[in-house]
């Protein structure tokens, strides 16, 4: 039986792992079950699970997960105290699912566990790349990417001959402004942002898809997890969401993982490794799917893509600038305070305004995370609307 924690087990991906763990019961054995403060949700699902460990980050919540857990064996936790708990549980399996830098470190505390980590957040790799796979290297921790597109690229990619990988082409579906013109995305309102046409996600990753930097973050990503120069990195929008990534081989061999846009699909992968699992997912009906179209990005429309490649170039703390600039402009203009447009143009401003050094600690990284957060703040209260 294989020990389970969920960081992050109340948003979409924890609930996505929960429903597979419960669905094999005598396969799996939750540990932990973290959440910010969503204790109805995490103490109900601590109760099916016969969790050990429920932890929320936010401490003003724990009086109430305390009363929701009265009178079984649960032990209840808060604040980042209670995540680093959880976190060090010392399950097989850890998901890594909490959202923003908030999830550094419990990550790096499961990472000393030297145990698989699964990595559904974009920060660790994205912000802290170089610290988080030292950090895996000197532990002897597993890292799994629950990523769609990494994913597809992880059961795809020839670890044995990597000089036999020509390129990887990761998928975009092109987010719900594929077909808008600048002037019609200029105006587009939260509401058509977070209406993903392909996959049901947060209001934050949806944005991110609709402005394609969620690709940008993917691309750094895929540069930290396979080893392929980033130049042989490539984007492609397909609008079907069928295919999530492929690799091409110097023969001229292009595999390629299908799936359905489920992020169950991807996270039974990593909760079975190197097994297989069944998941209630239906068999992919290609005749009723019918054609698979694929097109390239306009760089014009979607300028995330040439900032995250320039960051990945320049690397160093840049990468972190990046993620944490988009974060503030995203939650500005989920807020109402910006224009659309304006969340790229705040994140290229900010990695013209802040340039540190690189970052080789964890702790610098969260340095530099919370500088560029106050450098984009400053840039959101410019342009707000």
């Amino acid at each position: 039986m294989k020990t389970v924690t969920i960081l992050g087990a109340t948003g979409s991906v924890g609930t996505s792992t929960l429903d597979l763990v419960e669905r094999e019961p005598d396969r799996f054995r939750v540990v932990a079950l973290t959440a910010n403060c969503d204790v109805d949700r995490l103490a109900a699902a601590a109760i099916r699970t016969r969790a050990q460990i429920a932890a929320v980050a936010d401490e003003k919540c724990l009086p109430a997960l305390l009363d929701a857990l009265a009178g079984t064996d649960i032990r209840a936790v808060g604040g980042a105290s209670g995540i680093d708990e959880a976190a060090r549980s010392g399950a097989d399996w850890t998901m890594a699912a909490i959202v923003g830098c908030a999830g550094l470190e419990p990550v790096m505390a499961a990472i000393e566990g030297g145990c698989t980590v699964v990595l559904a957040n974009k920060e660790p790799l994205v912000s802290a790349g170089r610290v988080i796979l030292d950090a895996a290297a000197r532990h002897g921790a597993t890292l799994l990417p629950a990523d769609s597109e990494h994913n597809a690229v992880f059961q795809c990619f020839d670890f044995a001959r990597p000089d036999r990988v020509r390129r990887i082409v990761l998928t975009a579906s092109g987010g719900p402004f594929r077909d808008f013109t600048l002037e019609q995305m200029a105006h587009v309102t939260v509401a058509e942002a977070v209406a993903h046409p392909n996959w049901s996600m947060g209001a934050k990753i949806s944005v991110d898809s609709a402005s394609m930097m969620n690709k940008g973050l993917e691309l750094i990503e895929a540069a930290r997890l396979f080893p392929v120069p980033h130049e042989r990195i490539e984007i492609v929008v397909h609008r079907q969401s069928i295919i999530h990534s492929m690799v091409d081989h110097v023969d001229g061999s292009m595999l390629a993982q299908l799936g359905q846009s489920d992020m169950r699909v991807p996270i039974a992968h990593t909760l079975a490794w190197p097994d297989r699992m069944a998941t209630p997912m239906a068999p992919l009906d290609l005749a009723a799917i019918g054609r698979l179209d694929f097109e390239a990005i306009d760089p014009v429309r979607f300028p995330a893509i040439r900032l995250a490649r320039e960051a990945l170039d320049a690397d160093g703390a840049r990468p972190a600038i990046l993620n944490a600039a988009n974060e503030i402009a995203v939650a500005a203009f989920l807020a109402g305070r910006i224009r659309f447009l304006e969340i790229a143009a705040i994140v290229e401003d900010t990695l013209e305004r802040y340039d540190p050094p690189p970052a080789d600690t964890l702790a610098a990284v969260i340095a530099v995370d919370a500088e560029a957060r106050q450098v984009a703040g400053a840039r959101v209260k410019d342009k707000a609307v």
